[in-house]
């Protein structure tokens, strides 16, 4: 207890979960105080079979971490999460109430990993006594112009998608490094992970973006990004997959892993700078796409962008960036940003929540 005996009061607990794992950050301030990845192995998780249903088991693995390396939890006053696929928002951080618990559990726009970040504050916050539950920039804030919601028929609405939490944290950290605000700045920002999004960021808002939970944009180590749409429904009616793994193979194992059988850019990395040639291709092909969705998004700031920046996993991987930064250098300046840190943007928001700098939106009240 004496380690942390110099970080008394109003601590800030960032989360961020993941499919096989929940990143944890414990923060004083801006300041660290413990910083822990939790990991839920296979076998627990098979038990479920829907993310929200892992709500209660990853509480109790996070609470159990706390307390086993005893942190102050009595401190804790802001519990804050990545924000799920609840209903479309505008930018801004969210309290926990009732009715975003309930579209959370429901997956009102779709079942995904992120949606445990509210479930898990919420419970983590009923634990506590003086402590409130948060998520920051959920991933449907939707700050879309009306022409960009448009498909191509009315059946269909262009949804945004998008890692909103991401994208305006690097935006705004590379905002300062040039002495401007963002709402001054036309961006393009890609956040590259195992999802990829690129976000056409104008004055403040992102006002395009492709949707790449489930099927827009460029493919991912996930996700298979747009496919052709006549191939697709065929195989919707060719008897071979349910509608269960259609949705799986777009989401989950698609992209990288139905080419390599690996879920993660590092180890498509690693087997292409071993002299995997199938896996530099597929990285470099990945790579154009998402080098054409920069060049969509240049088209929607009507080549008006000041820079583009990089940021996720991905920037780290050399096959992977010298195929994109050879596509891309003609558009705008290039920025990375390699180790752009959820939990850290996370706590970011949860100081300004305790400081009064922002304030704490309403999700659509009871």
């Amino acid at each position: 207890m004496d380690a942390y005996n110099a970080f008394p009061g109003n601590l800030i607990l960032a989360i961020n979960p993941r499919v096989p794992f929940t990143n944890i950050g414990l923060f004083r301030n801006q300041q660290l105080v413990f910083l822990k990845k939790v990991v839920h192995p296979e076998s627990d998780r098979k038990k479920f079979s829907k993310y929200a249903e892992e709500t209660d088991y990853r509480t109790e693995q996070i609470m159990k971490e706390l307390t086993t390396n005893e942190l102050p939890v009595e401190d804790i006053r802001v519990v804050i999460s990545r924000g799920g696929l609840v209903r479309p928002v505008h930018a801004g951080v969210y309290r926990v109430n009732n009715t975003m618990f309930k579209d959370l559990e429901a997956g009102v726009s779709g079942e995904d990993v992120v949606n445990l970040g509210g479930l898990i504050a919420h419970q983590i916050s009923a634990q506590i006594p003086g402590s409130s539950a948060y998520v920051a920039d959920p991933v449907v804030v939707d700050e879309y112009e009306e022409i960009a919601k448009v498909s191509g028929h009315p059946e269909f609405v262009r949804r945004s998608v998008f890692h909103a939490l991401e994208q305006k944290a690097v935006a705004r950290k590379y905002a300062k490094t040039v002495q401007k605000k963002y709402e001054e700045l036309n961006l393009i920002v890609a956040h590259m992970g195992n999802g990829i999004t690129v976000g056409a960021h104008k004055k403040g808002f992102v006002i395009d973006a492709n949707q790449g939970l489930d099927g827009d944009g460029p493919f991912s180590p996930s996700r298979t990004g747009s496919v052709p749409i006549g191939d697709l429904i065929n195989l919707c009616y060719s008897g071979k997959y349910t509608h269960e793994e259609l949705y799986a193979m777009i989401t989950v194992d698609g992209g990288l892993f139905s080419y390599l059988g690996v879920h993660d850019g590092y180890s498509a990395d690693h087997m292409a700078a071993n002299g995997d040639e199938k896996a530099t291709f597929y990285m470099r092909a990945m790579a154009y796409q998402v080098a054409k969705t920069i060049g969509a998004m240049y088209a929607v700031l009507c080549g008006e962008a000041d820079a583009i920046i990089l940021t996720g996993g991905l920037v780290n991987s050399a096959v992977f960036m010298e195929e994109l930064q050879m596509r891309i250098k003609s558009i705008a300046p290039v920025h990375t940003y390699p180790h752009e840190d959820d939990v850290e943007a996370l706590a970011l928001n949860g100081y300004y929540i305790l400081q009064g700098e922002i304030p704490a939106e309403e999700y659509y009240p009871d």
